[in-house]
């Protein structure tokens, strides 16, 4: 099969598509990915690709064409707009004079914001006469409203109708939590074509590890938390600061370790050093996915948090599966489908979005907990994540939506 794929965001950033698109191109299909200049989580163009741009034009297999588009900053709300706007408008153009006579089944676009991803999927789709793929990590425009970016009901409004203006235009929306199917179809006219397709943790994360990471090993008497992901508005760390204050003043034996970088980096540094948490916080920086299980072996548990807000409650963080397949501990502070799942798999401990104090006693009562124990909670955690997330079942149903929507536009021979 002949696969679009449509993403702002690909290797040499660190997310799922990544990995979905070599495992497509393993098993026989032919991947083209249209895509966005590598600027994120910093904001700014990666430098080893503004030396080198051939380097980064194949991947795993699949060509991978990348259009000019303005970076994402840091901080400023409306140079995140300009950003997801000027993909938008770029993989339209470069993709109508690229792809408009070129052969392709279907078009799979991932979003795990922004929407406009969806907008240059329609126009090929629609010039191209194929089915689309439509898979929503983030519900729009509700997470606008969420994180801050935009307060305007009016411009929210505009937005609603935007989504609602794509959704309807592509053959299959994919929602990557059961709750979000509700929220697709407050803007999806026809409900049928609403699926459930979760995330799935990377082959890397079932392979046993050898190595362990220095900086977090070398911790002696500490019991060890690592957040690995997006430092963002969505993660509610002003909560993370405040539950090291109080670890801090009861003068506990942890130590919160950062993987990744974001939006408020700068903010948390800061606060680390402000607060006097450097005995308590340790930033790690960014590093590669293929990293990340050396990190999560390294730690006693792992951490994972969102704000109280109703579109995050029907939100599952990406890292819950990787956290999963480590098969550690898990530290939640969220509620809805993340803590449900948590819970439900009894992994960990979970407490409500900005509980900053029953986070500090959950982090607690976890380190005095016995090595059986963790163990316990560990073996639970995988366990759970390879019966609902397993990464070849969800695949393969992938494949088998795609056939069906082929063999569907080729018997009706119309588009939407």
């Amino acid at each position: 099969m002949r696969i679009l794929i449509i993403s702002q965001y690909f290797w040499p950033e660190t997310f799922r598509i990544n990995d979905l698109c070599s495992e497509l191109v393993k098993r026989n299909h032919q991947v083209t990915v249209l895509t966005g200049k590598p600027n994120y989580p910093n904001g700014s163009v990666y430098p080893e690709y503004r030396k080198n741009p051939s380097e980064f034009s194949q991947y795993e297999g699949a060509a991978v064409i990348r259009v000019p588009m303005v970076s994402r900053g840091q901080g400023s709300s409306f140079q995140l707009l300009v950003n997801y706007l000027s993909f938008a408008l770029f993989a339209s153009l470069w993709g109508w004079i690229k792809f408009r006579k070129s052969k392709f089944d279907v078009i799979f676009v991932f979003e795990p914001s922004p929407v406009t991803v969806g907008l240059p999927a329609v126009l090929l789709s629609k010039a191209m006469r194929i089915p689309v793929v439509f898979w929503a990590l983030d519900l729009w425009p509700e997470t606008l409203e969420a994180v801050g970016i935009i307060k305007s009901k009016f411009l929210l409004k505009l937005i609603g109708k935007l989504v609602s203006f794509i959704y309807n235009r592509c053959d299959l929306v994919l929602g990557q939590s059961k709750t979000f199917l509700d929220g697709i179809a407050l803007y999806c006219c026809d409900r049928e074509k609403i699926k459930y397709f979760p995330s799935w943790a990377e082959e890397i994360f079932s392979r046993p590890v050898e190595q362990r990471i220095d900086e977090i090993t070398k911790i002696n008497n500490s019991f060890k938390v690592l957040f690995a992901g997006n430092v963002g508005e969505a993660q509610d760390f002003p909560s993370i600061i405040r539950a090291a204050e109080v670890l801090r003043d009861s003068s506990s034996a942890v130590k919160i370790f950062i993987v990744g970088e974001g939006r408020m980096s700068n903010w948390v540094k800061q606060q680390v050093a402000e607060k006097n948490l450097q005995n308590y916080v340790c930033l790690l920086g960014q590093h590669p996915l293929e990293a990340m299980p050396s990190f999560y072996a390294s730690a006693d548990a792992l951490l994972v948090c969102l704000k109280g807000n109703p579109i995050f409650a029907m939100t599952v963080p990406g890292k819950v599966q990787t956290y999963m397949m480590a098969g550690k501990p898990i530290l939640a502070m969220l509620d809805g489908e993340g803590a449900r799942i948590i819970d439900e798999s009894n992994a960990g401990y979970t407490c409500l979005p900005g509980n900053y104090e029953l986070l500090a006693g959950n982090i607690l009562k976890m380190s005095k907990l016995s090595k059986e124990d963790l163990l316990n909670f560990g073996e639970n955690s995988k366990t759970y994540g390879q019966r609902e997330f397993g990464r070849n079942k969800l695949v393969s149903q992938l494949e088998e939506w795609f056939e069906e929507l082929v063999v569907s536009k080729k018997q009706t021979g119309s588009t939407l």
